[in-house]
């Protein structure tokens, strides 16, 4: 089992894909909690070049809380990572954490559901960008 999804976006800078990818998510009832300039954050403590790569943390509340009602300790897998990064020939590619892959370790029946249903959003969502 692939611990993501993923998709080349044809045709799109880095600034469109992620752009792209804010708004598909927004459709799917996720908010963007925190957004991560790997590239800035790995010039300015290491001084080091790296690609395009940004993380963008994806929440949506109504799933957020039933997790963490059924399982109080859920919040390190919260919230859902999105990646959008460039690769070497240019093209810029978005990825998807599955969280039924990531909550598998987890042992709580109870959490099928949520991750299922946030599973098929994601995969929407890579699905719908182009």
């Amino acid at each position: 089992m692939s611990y993501y999804f993923s998709k080349v976006v044809a045709g799109k800078s880095f600034e469109e894909a992620a752009e792209l990818v804010t708004d598909e998510l927004k459709k799917e009832g996720f908010g963007v909690l925190s957004e991560i300039n790997v590239g800035e954050t790995l010039k300015k403590k290491l001084n080091v070049d790296f690609k395009k790569y940004k993380i963008l943390g994806a929440c949506s509340p109504k799933h957020a809380y039933q997790a963490l009602t059924a399982e109080d300790k859920i919040g390190v897998f919260l919230p859902c990572n999105v990646i959008v990064q460039e690769n070497e020939n240019g093209d810029v590619e978005v990825s998807a954490v599955d969280p039924v892959a990531s909550m598998s370790s987890v042992q709580n029946e109870s959490l099928g559901g949520v991750a299922t249903e946030i599973q098929q959003k994601l995969k929407k969502v890579i699905e719908n960008l182009g």
